[in-house]
Order: C-alpha cells, then sequence, then structure tokens
C-alpha cells in the first residue's frame, strides 16, 4: 500500500488506508475513492486539490465520520473510526473533528452564540455558563463579539463563515476538516477568512486538512496531495 505520509509531525494523527466508496446511480456506479491512502500529522496542514467531481468533498466527509467507506480504514487517534459503536463514534467524531462546509451551514433559528455551542452540546458535561463562555471568547477571536446575538440570516456571508469557523473550533478538536471555506465568499472576504482560520488553527495545535481549488490557499499548507482517479498523488 502505498501511504502518503508527512514524519516530520510525528506520529499520524489521522490515517486513511486503501478507502473505497461508490455510489449507484439508475445506470450504472460511480466509482468516487478508490484505494485512496495518506496520513495527516498533528498539527499539519495539508490541501487536497482536485478537479470538480474528483470526489474531494466525499473524502472529507469519509474522514469525518459522516459517510462510511465501501472498504478501507480510517484510524483517528488511535480508533479505527468505523469499527466504532455507531454511539462511540459520535461521541470521537464531537470530541476531534470540527467541520468547516463552504455553505455554512448556520441553522437559521439559533443565534449566532447557540450555534458555536451546537457541537458542545453533544460532548460536554461542562455547566452551560462556562461553555457559553468559551463560545463567546471564540466568537471574540473571529471579530464577532458584537453579533452574539444576532440570528445567521442578519449576517454577511464572511460573518457567517466565521460563525462556522468558531463552531468548528469549539471543542478544541484535534484536527479541523474545511471543505472549500471560501467557495462562498469575494475575493477579499475570502483572504480574510482563509487569514482567520489558518491563524487560529496555527495558533491552538489543530491540524486542518482543506479541500480547495485555489492554488494561493493550497500552496499555505505543508503538504499538497492531489486526489485523481480515486486515489492520493503528490501535488
Amino acid at each position: 500500500m502505498e501511504t502518503l505520509a508527512d514524519t516530520s509531525h510525528g506520529a499520524p494523527l489521522l490515517v486513511a488506508r486503501q478507502l473505497g466508496k461508490s455510489y449507484r446511480l439508475p445506470h450504472k456506479t460511480v466509482e468516487v475513492l478508490q484505494g485512496a491512502s495518506f496520513e495527516v500529522g498533528a498539527a499539519e496542514r495539508v490541501a487536497i486539490v482536485g478537479r470538480s467531481g474528483a470526489g474531494k468533498s466525499t473524502l472529507l466527509h469519509v474522514l469525518g465520520g459522516l459517510d462510511r467507506p465501501d472498504a478501507g480504514e480510517v484510524v483517528l487517534l488511535g480508533e479505527s473510526l468505523y469499527r466504532l459503536p455507531p454511539r462511540k463514534r459520535t461521541a470521537l467524531r464531537a470530541r476531534a473533528v470540527g467541520f468547516v462546509f463552504q455553505a455554512y451551514h448556520l441553522l437559521p433559528e439559533m443565534d449566532v452564540t447557540e450555534n458555536v455551542l451546537l457541537p458542545a452540546m453533544a460532548v460536554a458535561r461542562l455547566p452551560r455558563q462556562r461553555l457559553r463562555a468559551r463560545a463567546l471568547e471564540l466568537l471574540a477571536q473571529v471579530g464577532l463579539a458584537d453579533r452574539a446575538t444576532h440570528m445567521p440570516l442578519e449576517l454577511s456571508g464572511g460573518e457567517q463563515q466565521r460563525v462556522a469557523i468558531a463552531r468548528a473550533l469549539m471543542n478544541g478538536p484535534a484536527l479541523v476538516l474545511a471543505d472549500e471555506p471560501t467557495g462562498n465568499l469575494d475575493r477579499h472576504t475570502g483572504l480574510q477568512t482563509l487569514d482567520l482560520l489558518f491563524g487560529l488553527v496555527r495558533q491552538s495545535g489543530h491540524a486542518l486538512v482543506i479541500v480547495t481549488h485555489d492554488a494561493e490557499v493550497a500552496a499555505r499548507c505543508d503538504r499538497r496531495l492531489l486526489l485523481e482517479a480515486g486515489a492520493m498523488h503528490p501535488a
């Protein structure tokens, strides 16, 4: 098995082994992942690039425990993710993985602070007052302290994505998975958002796997991997 690894970051935080994933359409089966293998070290930043439709988002969902692969294994913090019982897999994902999506995925019926708090509701046993203080601290870090009680639809796209970044960091995850986080933003706002995301990840020591079409974004990472024909290659 070919494994794309970076040993400079110590023992791997995340290992993907021979991942396979396909989808059945009415008249054919589409093979998305075919033996995709690579590793991510602690605090490492990895960019995944590839053409549209190559399966980058599918790969991210598999890595984060959202979509079971047809074949292969994902090992996160020493745990084989899809061999865990569903409840334990959900708990590990909530504790160890933060997601930043292109479309933000904020709940419109909850205010900004409540959206940031959501991941903690799944795992934290701390008093709600302490959790709320953590959420407000993160909102201050992303420059939205004055938007804490606003509703998502009252915010600009860039502000909504900053809320999503704060939400992703709420549980202090070891790994942040970002799927085209600036895809819905204009160039200037996108660059500001990337500066914020990379700065917070570096400051907190999180690992980052980011899917992007942007060569400048990929250049900010420690490594760049190309997803092509269902497999991973150095980019």
